[in-house]
């Protein structure tokens, strides 16, 4: 380092002090240079020694102040300067992410089959131990850019998931992938919760002459005549049809075979 008077040194260091407060990154850097430049041999060592600036950063100060980088007001640092995106370090990074969601994201028109997404945390470990270090965090902003968005399910009694969870489902996902391609059916089935008949309240609201509202039973009691309906529904995944089935009865396993057997002949 340059041999300076200890009194200049402590005068610089005392003046740096001073402007800690008021100075961003940018005005650190200049004056960093500007003690580099004034010093000249030694200079960068003795700025170093005041600011803590790595040298890079006080050479950046030396080369604005000498003309030979430009000074833009509006950034702090040069055009491409600063931390590079995750994606441009692993410019693959986005396709194995979605390689990972693929099975996993409803509303994916490519996967026949869709269940409950993976967690931002499992995805960061898959990927890290796929050799690229990402944290939950990054992963959850990379879903956002790629259109995905955050849904949230509140199921808890349902007890622990089992350490094979995920696998089955990539397993079914596999196997509907297969049949599909052999040209046999895949279908899927639901039955949704027992309906009251009769006349009663639903939620929503639609447009009707004002001061003309529909009627309604007052209390939701089951109407013994009319009892309840019961929908079952079937889904072709292949060709995108199926069709709804409104039972009487209870929602038993004969239904649910005769409506298959609707469907499916």
């Amino acid at each position: 380092m340059l041999n300076v008077p200890n009194e200049e040194y402590i005068h610089l260091k005392s003046i740096w002090n001073s402007l800690q407060g008021f100075l961003d990154e940018k005005t650190k850097r200049l004056f960093a240079g500007a003690i580099a430049k004034a010093y000249w041999h030694g200079g960068t060592a003795l700025s170093h020694s005041i600011t803590g600036l790595r040298a890079a950063s006080i050479k950046s100060g030396v080369d604005i102040i000498n003309g030979k980088e430009e000074f833009i007001p509006d950034r702090q640092r040069k055009v491409g300067g600063g931390r590079k995106k995750i994606t441009e370090i692993y410019p693959e990074l986005n396709d194995e992410l979605e390689k990972l969601v693929e099975c996993a994201t409803k509303g994916d028109p490519e996967s026949p089959l869709l269940w409950t997404n993976k967690s931002t945390t499992k995805l960061s470990e898959e990927l890290t131990k796929m050799g690229y270090p990402v944290s939950s965090t990054t992963v959850g902003d990379l879903l956002s850019e790629m259109g995905y968005s955050l849904r949230i399910n509140k199921k808890t009694l349902e007890g622990g998931n089992h350490p094979d969870r995920n696998e089955q489902f990539e397993y079914i996902n596999a196997r509907v992938k297969s049949f599909q391609e052999n040209g046999l059916p895949v279908i899927s089935v639901d039955t949704k919760k027992k309906e009251l008949v009769g006349n009663y309240k639903n939620n929503g609201s639609e447009y009707v002459p004002k001061g003309n509202p529909v009627q309604v039973n007052v209390y939701d009691f089951e109407d013994k005549k009319l009892g309840k309906a019961v929908p079952y529904g079937v889904y072709d995944i292949t060709n995108n049809t199926g069709f709804v089935t409104i039972g009487t009865n209870y929602d038993t396993a004969e239904f649910a075979v005769s409506s298959i057997t609707q469907v499916c002949l």
